[in-house]
C-alpha cells in the first residue's frame, strides 16, 4: 500500500529500509508538499527559499553532515558525456536557480555496468549510461529530489549549453 502519491510516484517500495523510492520533479512554490518525507526536508526546503541570488559558490551546513547544501555555477555539457551516479547515504535535492539544463533518471535496477566502484568517503557510485532514460528539463526555480533508488547525471545541456547556477542539497536518509 503506497505511503504517499507525490507527481503520480509511488514511494513505497517493499523490503527497503526507507520508503523513498522514485524522483520527484516540482517548482520551489510547491515544495512544502515534500517535507514529511523526510524530518530534514523542512529546513532544506527554507534554506532554499531564503537563499540570495548572488549566495557565493561553496558549502553551507544547514544542519552538519545530516544535511548540507553546496551552491555552484557551471556550463552544462553535451548529452552524451552523462555520468550516471546513485547515493547510499544521501539523498538529493537538486534545484536550479538560474539557468536551464536537462537531468537523466533511471531506476537503480537499470544501472548494471559500474565505472566507478563506490566511494563511501564522496558517497558515489557511477555507472555507465543505460539505454532507457529518461530526461527532466529544469529551469530557474525547479527541482528535483533524487532518492537513492535513483540513478542520475545531471548537469546536461537543455536546448542548447547554458549557464547555470544550481543548488545540491545533500539530506541524510
Amino acid at each position: 500500500m503506497p505511503v504517499l502519491q507525490a507527481a503520480g510516484i509511488c514511494l513505497r517500495e517493499p523490503g527497503r529500509k526507507h520508503s523513498l523510492s522514485k524522483m520527484i520533479s516540482d517548482t520551489l512554490e510547491q515544495c512544502r508538499r515534500y517535507t514529511s518525507l523526510s524530518p530534514r526536508f523542512a529546513a532544506a526546503f527554507e534554506f532554499l527559499e531564503k537563499l540570495p541570488a548572488d549566495q557565493p559558490i561553496g558549502r553551507y551546513d544547514i544542519d552538519g553532515d545530516n544535511c548540507f547544501a553546496m551552491v555552484q555555477a557551471y556550463t552544462t555539457k553535451p548529452l552524451d558525456q552523462a555520468k550516471f551516479e546513485t547515493h547510499r547515504q544521501y539523498i538529493d535535492i537538486q534545484f536550479i536557480q538560474a539557468g536551464r539544463e536537462t537531468m537523466l533518471w533511471s531506476p537503480l535496477a537499470a544501472l548494471t555496468q559500474v565505472t566507478e566502484a563506490y566511494s563511501a568517503e564522496k558517497d558515489v557510485i557511477f555507472y555507465a549510461t543505460p539505454p532507457q532514460r529518461t530526461p527532466i528539463d529544469l529551469g530557474a526555480g525547479q527541482f528535483v529530489i533524487f532518492f537513492p533508488t535513483d540513478g542520475h547525471a545531471g548537469g546536461l545541456e537543455c536546448f542548447g549549453l547554458s549557464e547555470v547556477r544550481k543548488v545540491v542539497i545533500k539530506v541524510r536518509v
